[in-house]
């Protein structure tokens, strides 16, 4: 295996692996040696979520981790998602198969500017989405996620003045929904802001009965064009439960995944970004692979690790959301 510098330097595990074994029998081989449960998010590639255990958004997987009797949680996701893992199960080994499985929106709210930020409006509750940093979610008053956040500021009292972020889109959004004057941090996901209102327009020129379904994280420009705006598990569903048989993503590709297969009689389109690249794939999200999966079940790393004291500041803000939501029913 390699050295702890090393893992350190790659962000995973960079060890030879015999091209003709079966790494679906190995994982599944390894999840009962270990007592581990493999935990997909829905922006993974095909294979990882055909493997997971469970496969869901950022927040319903670290409840499902939390919930779980496995000693290990092998979260196949980005490093707030499996930091948020810890946060609720810190008495499990959480592991990320690739350490450097980061997250635009995360590093565009760095803690100790935030924390400068916050301190300009002493008299706010701040309330972050759950795509940010154990750090962030420390200094936080309440956590939301794109299915809850607009029924969690409807949940406060009108005169209530609210900082929300890190994300200006999503927390756009929200304040057009609630009438609500929210001050807004300025952070964004490099993927909701990449695609093209042009192309998506010509797209559903080529697929008139089309519906538009966009993740809030999107520009408004986007969401203008939306025949339903909702979080990756809300877009999934929607798609389900609709008789219409076409439909426009404007989210991480990854999720058509999951829509193909709980739909095979329905047509999925990816929205176009704004320039040639793939840029409708998270990038950071797609270091995870089959091969770095099985290789950190195998070695037992690279491991998450949340200190104590921020874990006890975290877990409230979180606990919080969760009151709210089971309060209100979602």
């Amino acid at each position: 295996m390699d050295t702890f510098e090393e893992i350190k330097m790659n962000g995973f595990v960079d060890e030879y692996i015999d091209p003709s074994l079966d790494l679906f029998a190995e994982i599944n081989k390894l999840k009962k040696e270990k007592n581990a449960v493999v935990l997909a998010h829905y922006y993974q590639e095909g294979d990882i979520q055909d493997i997971a255990d469970y496969i869901g958004d950022s927040l319903g997987l670290s409840q499902q981790a939390a919930k779980t009797d496995a000693d290990v949680i092998v979260f196949a996701g980005v490093h707030f998602m499996a930091e948020t893992a810890k946060i609720l199960s810190p008495n499990k080994k959480v592991l990320l198969p690739d350490m450097k499985a980061g997250c635009s929106l995360a590093d565009s709210c760095p803690p100790h500017l935030f924390r400068k930020f916050k301190e300009n409006y002493p008299d706010h509750l701040v309330i972050t989405y759950v795509n940010c940093t154990a750090e962030l979610k420390a200094l936080s008053d309440i956590v939301c996620t794109s299915s809850n956040a607009v029924q969690i500021v409807e949940s406060l009292p009108k005169d209530q003045k609210i900082i929300f972020g890190p994300d200006k889109n999503l927390g756009a959004w929200v304040a057009k929904k609630t009438g609500r004057d929210l001050v807004l941090w300025n952070g964004a996901c490099m993927v909701h802001e990449i695609f093209s209102r042009e192309k998506i327009t010509k797209l559903k020129e080529r697929h008139p009965n089309a519906k538009i379904l966009a993740h809030p994280e999107c520009e408004e420009v986007i969401l203008q064009l939306a025949d339903y705006i909702g979080s990756t598990t809300g877009i999934l569903k929607y798609a389900t439960n609709s008789p219409e048989t076409e439909f426009i993503v404007a989210t991480e590709a990854g999720i058509i995944h999951q829509m193909e297969k709980e739909n095979p009689s329905k047509k999925f389109f990816p929205a176009p970004p704004n320039n040639t690249c793939a840029c409708n794939d998270c990038p950071h999200m797609k270091r995870n692979t089959l091969e770095k999966l099985y290789l950190c079940m195998k070695n037992g790393t690279p491991e998450i690790d949340v200190p104590q004291h921020i874990i006890e500041k975290a877990v409230l803000p979180i606990e919080r959301m969760l009151e709210i939501s089971a309060r209100l029913g979602l």
